[in-house]
């Protein structure tokens, strides 16, 4: 599942007339890199929610197919239902089975191989970048934990469906969800310390850009 779904408000009149999963970053919008490298690593069936000019965002990626995945769209409305309650509004097209989870205004090299068929719920954490320098979750070894030194949530989770049971519907975040996990001693972590950028601002679009840019004219392009 692809979070396409939020309004980009910090990224002012970039995100007035388009959603922030379509800005472009080294050639691509940022969801359409997500797509071609979900792809290449092996997932085929995707669903992306949507709410604001989510139509856009359909009429981009259509059915999937150019990028070799099949795409299912979970319409939310407006306004959109936070990370939480919009993965439970998609989870009839989730299935009962762990799922990964991107957020698509992130810019990363991992290696989305490296979580399919991950059975246990995992979040992807990476070092504290400038702009979130408290972190948000502790690792010990590989339990996530509310502990110090902490790390950043990248955006990046396999999650089990059943972490969602009892919670009703609307608009919800995610990360209480998450903390109930961490208190049952149920949510495992994986440090990530390569490229990673949120792209929350038009500062770290900028930021992204570049650093894609920087990639491609050393002949290391960031697939």
């Amino acid at each position: 599942m692809i979070l396409a779904a939020g309004r980009g408000e910090r990224m002012g009149a970039l995100t007035a007339d388009r959603p922030k999963p379509l800005l472009d970053v080294g050639g691509e919008s940022l969801i359409e890199r997500h797509l071609r490298r979900l792809a290449a690593a092996g997932f085929r069936d995707l669903v992306i929610n949507l709410s604001y000019r989510g139509r856009q965002i359909r009429e981009a990626l259509a059915d999937g197919a150019r990028f070799g995945v099949a795409i299912r769209y979970s319409e939310e409305g407006e306004p959109p239902l936070e990370t939480a309650g919009g993965i439970i509004h998609a989870l009839p097209l989730l299935g009962d089975q762990p799922f990964l989870l991107v957020n698509a205004d992130i810019v990363t090299d991992f290696d989305f191989a490296a979580f399919r068929g991950l059975r246990a719920s995992t979040l992807l954490l990476v070092p504290n970048p400038p702009h979130h320098p408290e972190g948000d979750f502790g690792l010990d070894g590989e339990r996530v934990t509310h502990e110090p030194p902490r790390l950043t949530y990248a955006g990046v989770a396999v999650l089990d469906p059943a972490l969602f049971r009892g919670y009703g519907p609307g608009r919800r975040p995610l990360k209480p969800v998450l903390d109930a996990a961490i208190a049952g001693r149920g949510l495992r972590g994986e440090l990530h310390r390569g490229l990673w950028l949120d792209v929350g601002t038009p500062e770290r679009l900028a930021a992204a850009r570049a650093a894609l840019a920087g990639a491609s004219e050393r002949g290391r392009p960031v697939d």
